[in-house]
């Protein structure tokens, strides 16, 4: 396959992940993280077309850059675009989306209670965009759950409490499914009638215990690389072909 000519910066990451894009025809550089915003000021005159941001990084590039919405609600920025300006964005919330309609999971008229912290909560919202009846949020405060209700669509029954609410049990009976943001699953949550959509990748044995089953996420890693490399390249790649890389992203 071909190379592109046209690098694709990675901030935060080892050159072994650059060497693997070129599997897939891109050249990616690995540059060094600070100080961030010079990195960031000479990528677009050095023609880079965007860049993958590590976990350790994603905080200060959303700061150094023009975050969307998504970005903004989890307070990370995962990739970048420098087409026009720094236009940052977050990934996870639509490539779970993408993951639950591969699932086949009925998410439409479901009630759910999403458990995280703040900057991780977003991607459970976005399982309003899938019909969701109701929810309730569960954050780690009270003025972090109801702050991200504002953001809410029209027309969604909302309930914000803390995950540490001693009522949280009883509020969980009236949900179908559990969505765990991060974090610990809090005790005596999860039922036998629950489904259970777990993004810490830690709650399984909780669920098996519990009788809850597991909503399978398939492909998550690969969708959501696949969208970064969307918004970095403006190339979009088949999740198949990202099997052997996600691991590294």
């Amino acid at each position: 396959m071909p190379l592109h000519d046209t690098p694709l910066a990675l901030l935060g990451y080892p050159a072994d992940a650059a060497r693997r894009l070129r599997d897939l025809g891109l050249t990616a550089l690995s540059l060094p993280a600070e100080p961030l915003a010079k990195v960031l000021d000479a990528c677009a005159p050095l023609a880079f077309t965007g860049a993958l941001i590590a976990p350790a990084l994603q905080a200060a590039v959303l700061a150094a850059s023009r975050p969307d919405s998504a970005a903004k609600r989890a307070g990370a920025a995962d990739a970048l675009s420098f087409a026009g300006g720094l236009h940052s964005t977050h990934t996870l919330p639509d490539a779970l989306l993408d993951a639950l309609e591969q699932s086949g999971y009925p998410v439409r008229g479901a009630h759910a209670l999403i458990i995280g912290e703040r900057g991780d909560l977003g991607a459970g919202l976005a399982l309003t965009r899938l019909g969701l009846s109701s929810l309730t949020l569960a954050a780690s405060s009270h003025p972090d759950a109801e702050q991200l209700l504002k953001d809410l669509p029209r027309g969604v029954r909302a309930h914000a409490t803390t995950r540490q609410d001693s009522a949280l049990p009883t509020l969980a009976e009236r949900a179908d499914l559990i969505v765990l943001t991060a974090g610990m699953m809090p005790p005596g949550v999860l039922q036998p009638f629950h489904a259970l959509l777990d993004l810490t990748g830690r709650a399984g044995t909780t669920a098996t215990r519990a009788g809850a089953s597991l909503v399978p996420l398939g492909q998550l890693p690969e969708l959501r690389l696949s969208r970064r490399l969307v918004h970095a390249t403006g190339q979009r790649f088949a999740p198949d072909a990202l099997s052997e890389l996600a691991g590294l992203f």
